[in-house]
């Protein structure tokens, strides 16, 4: 008998939770910022934080590859974007 951890039994509750929500956020009647705050008592900055460390891991990846590839993508292009407003305004205010 196999007696190896799940991918799902590597992460904390708290990161399981955090995927879950990720998941299905957008399905509740309060805005993503109000149900962060409600379900995992952070602010939306602290709370962003928590994600990218969670979807930087190797046991987030494996245990729900999808959401975490979506997750990184979206983060990545968020920096992009971020970082392309900065040069633009950088280049502005010389």
């Amino acid at each position: 008998m196999n007696l190896e951890e799940s991918p799902h039994q590597k992460l904390s509750q708290r990161d399981r939770d955090i995927l879950e929500f990720e998941q299905s956020w957008w399905e509740a009647e309060i805005p993503k910022d109000q149900g962060v705050r409600e379900r995992f008592q952070l602010t939306e900055s602290e709370y962003v934080d928590a994600l990218d460390e969670l979807i930087a891991s190797e046991e987030a990846l494996a245990a729900e590859p999808l959401l975490v590839r979506r997750l990184r993508r979206l983060r990545d292009r968020r920096r992009q974007q971020h970082s392309a407003r900065r040069t633009a305004d950088q280049e502005v205010a010389q």
